[in-house]
């Protein structure tokens, strides 16, 4: 028996529940339910991203947990999880920075503050333990340089090439969101004014 436990922010901590977990539970306890359990299935956590692949091996041979992902955008996660409410298919969800508040008004987050919970700053997590940033990342242009012989280095540059440019799915990735963001805010535009981007 499955259940949600947490839609997590940029990537959150891995931390695996079961209906009988509480929060305040010690991490021996959370590690024999864990264990009892003998997998984690996860959503928008595939091996190729934020070095996902290493924590799901070491929580193989630490507590011999199995790992599955179906590989989504946040939007597509939070509808997962909202659709499946108690009957919930996954433990843990990864998704981006504007999308933790959501799954909270969604409903779909079950609050859990790890042994760390001190360590994360104030503006990283959610208050009552529904989210917490795990890692953050930067925006950076991917370059094949072996069709790309004029690369560019600056938003500028991008603009005064002739370059096919891919952002990604605005409504459904956050990473998406942010390249466009970031691209308006270089040239002019700022929250309420992507245009420059476009």
């Amino acid at each position: 028996m499955k259940q949600l436990l947490m839609a997590s922010l940029m990537g959150s901590a891995i931390a695996l529940a079961t209906s009988a977990m509480a929060a305040d539970m010690d991490m021996q306890a959370l590690e024999k339910a864990a264990r009892a359990e003998g997998a984690v299935n996860s959503v928008g956590m595939p091996d190729t991203w934020a070095n996902w692949k290493d924590t799901w091996v070491d929580l193989e041979k630490m507590y011999g947990l199995k790992h599955m992902d179906t590989d989504m955008s946040s939007a597509q996660e939070i509808a997962k999880f909202a659709a499946e409410k108690d009957n919930a298919t996954a433990d843990i969800g990864d998704v981006g920075a504007a999308f933790g508040p959501i799954a909270v008004q969604q409903g779909v987050t079950q609050a859990y503050k790890p042994s760390t919970w001190e360590q994360i700053p104030a503006w990283a997590k959610d208050t009552d333990g529904h989210w917490m940033l795990a890692y953050t990342g930067s925006i950076a242009f991917i370059v094949n340089k072996q069709l790309v012989k004029d690369i560019p280095h600056s938003w500028a540059d991008l603009k005064k090439g002739t370059y096919k440019v891919s952002a990604g799915d605005v409504s459904t990735a956050a990473q998406a969101v942010n390249g466009v963001l970031a691209a308006a805010i270089a040239m002019g535009g700022d929250e309420s004014n992507v245009k420059p981007a476009l």
